[in-house]
């Protein structure tokens, strides 16, 4: 297991009606400005709030299926969360998982090169939340996001 520790900076709400979830975020004072907003031709599927050293994040259920090969074909993902942790490797990120799912934690997502440049899993606790391991972002490693 790598030495250092995981950092707790992402919080990420899958929802059912994205437009209406950042209309309430927005209404509560969040804020989320128009340029964080991804939308294709099926609507909004991601938003996000970047603050100093935190992101929050909402997420279409459809696009949540994209980045989280457990979450595939359900249909009941509105109001899922993920609570994200950045480590500081690609090979960190491989390492956690090992050891968090060779100690019978359940894995949603293996390890993988996300299309937003960061090598990226999910395990679940043993309450059923996810939780995302994701390394730095390297620019060279991006490429388009999936059809949503």
């Amino acid at each position: 297991m790598p030495n250092a520790r995981p950092k707790l900076d992402q919080l990420n709400i899958v929802s059912r009606d994205p437009e209406s979830s950042m209309a309430f975020y927005r209404r509560l004072g969040v804020d989320l400005p128009e340029e964080r907003v991804w939308r294709t031709a099926t609507g909004a599927h991601h938003i996000s709030a970047q603050q100093e050293d935190f992101d929050f994040d909402l997420d279409s259920v459809a696009f949540a299926q994209k980045w989280n090969s457990g979450w595939k074909g359900q249909s009941n993902l509105a109001g899922r969360v993920v609570i994200g942790f950045s480590v500081d490797s690609r090979e960190a990120v491989d390492a956690l998982f090992a050891d968090l799912t060779g100690a019978g934690y359940k894995g949603l997502q293996p390890p993988w090169d996300a299309f937003w440049g960061a090598r990226y899993a999910i395990v679940e606790d043993p309450d059923g939340i996810a939780v995302g391991l994701m390394s730095p972002i390297s620019p060279d490693r991006r490429y388009p996001p999936p059809e949503v």
